[in-house]
């Protein structure tokens, strides 16, 4: 069995092994023939015209997340400590399985769901298409709460109970036993709930298509059109061609290190903070 789990181990780290070597090997070459800074920083992407600017797309993938995470994260753990420690069983036994249906429903139906409900609600409030950062970051929000959610209470759960006795026992009441001396000790498990909902809401991209409007120029407010490096990927690899097709793994690339200095930042984030 040692021998079964360590194969299953080493094929795990393959298969990320071959996704790092397919997008650098495929990927670096365009970004040097471009130029790094150019493909960066550049603030027009028009293929037609040899131009491979991704910063709209990375503004955008950045306006959105953040949207995501100030909608998305309060309310998941909020909704998670509730579920942990204040919602009776019964209740429990109701939220429980919603929040796993709502992980379970497919990004495309988020999708139509915000076409049909949020765009025009934000479009009667601010005017325009309704198709805007505002949009999309309120359909992610939802998107990554059953992931903060489930990830959250169990971490909640996990904490032994004499934390709670001792402060109860201190002369705390039940709210404050729970938000001082429960909660932080679950902050490794609730920040990695977090990160877990930013790779949700970096790499989602069939919903964001839907509701953010695509426009691959920077964006001036949170009522304007954005395109997210991974839409710039999904709406373009299909006809793409050359350098072209190239600077569309480079943008993969870029997004792959994105989320790799993320998670690296809120582990060191959780270490300064253990110790």
């Amino acid at each position: 069995m040692k021998t079964v789990f360590l194969l299953a181990a080493c094929a795990s780290i393959l298969c990320v092994a071959l996704i790092c070597l397919f997008l650098f090997a495929n990927g670096m070459p365009a970004i040097g023939r471009i130029g790094f800074v150019n493909f960066l920083t550049g603030a027009e992407w028009r293929p037609g015209n040899n131009l491979y600017g991704i910063w709209p797309m990375i503004l955008g993938s950045l306006y959105v997340t953040a949207g995501a995470i100030v909608t998305g994260v309060p309310v998941g753990v909020m909704t998670s400590v509730f579920m942990a420690r204040f919602c009776p069983r019964r209740l429990h036994a109701i939220l429980s399985p919603a929040v796993a249906l709502l992980a379970g429903i497919p990004s495309i139906l988020y999708g139509f769901f915000g076409l049909v409900v949020i765009v025009p609600a934000i479009r009667a409030i601010s005017g325009g298409s309704g198709k805007n950062v505002l949009s999309a970051s309120l359909l992610l929000g939802m998107m990554i709460l059953p992931t903060i959610i489930s990830v959250s209470e169990t971490s909640i759960r996990a904490v032994p109970e004499s934390y709670y006795e001792g402060a109860l026992a201190l002369g705390a009441t039940h709210e404050r036993a729970v938000f001082f001396s429960v909660l932080p000790a679950a902050k490794s498990g609730i920040m990695a709930a977090v990160i877990l909902g930013i790779g949700r809401s970096i790499g989602e991209t069939m919903a964001v298509i839907m509701v953010a409007g695509n426009q691959a120029v920077v964006p001036d407010g949170i009522f304007h059109g954005v395109r997210t490096l991974t839409a710039n990927i999904v709406l373009e690899m299909g006809y793409a061609a050359d350098l072209h097709r190239e600077a569309l793994i480079a943008t993969g690339v870029v997004l792959f290190v994105f989320i790799l200095l993320t998670n690296l930042s809120f582990s060191l984030v959780v270490r300064s903070k253990n110790t």
